[in-house]
């Protein structure tokens, strides 16, 4: 019989917790904190969502420009000037279109002057080399 009111109030204390962040796992919610720590620097750091996300390719995309745009809404508010990134440039990308594949063209090979037409090919025969054929006949 007093297990019911226990019941109740246990459902009502519960109810206003937030049992998500109770239960989440602590290495996933720094990954996350991180992640938007690195789009807030980058933002600070006048650097585009573009470049942020080819800089830090294993941290989430979606909470770094969530830290991008947070720290974007506060530097307008408060009137912040960024910083001019001074250290490592993001690695160029090629452009190219899903779904489609790089093609490099093969370098044309030069033609052939009068000059090299009279050199010898490097794959012709070359003549047998002449043998003293007196050293052979003592040989044998």
């Amino acid at each position: 019989m007093n297990v019911r009111p226990f019941l109740l109030v246990l459902g009502l204390f519960l109810s206003g917790c937030d049992l998500e962040a109770l239960l989440a796992d602590p290495k996933v919610v720094q990954r996350e904190a991180d992640a938007r720590a690195i789009g807030s620097a980058c933002r600070h750091g006048l650097r585009s969502i573009e470049d942020c996300y080819a800089m830090n390719e294993k941290a989430s995309k979606s909470a770094v420009f969530a830290g991008w745009k947070e720290m974007d809404q506060y530097m307008r508010d408060n009137k912040i000037d960024g910083i001019e990134p001074k250290g490592l440039r993001p690695a160029q990308a090629p452009l190219v279109a899903a779904g489609e594949e790089i093609v490099e063209s093969a370098p044309k090979k030069a033609e052939k002057t009068e000059a090299d037409a009279k050199k010898p090919a490097d794959n012709a025969p070359k003549p047998a080399a002449k043998t003293d054929s007196k050293a052979e006949n003592k040989a044998s």
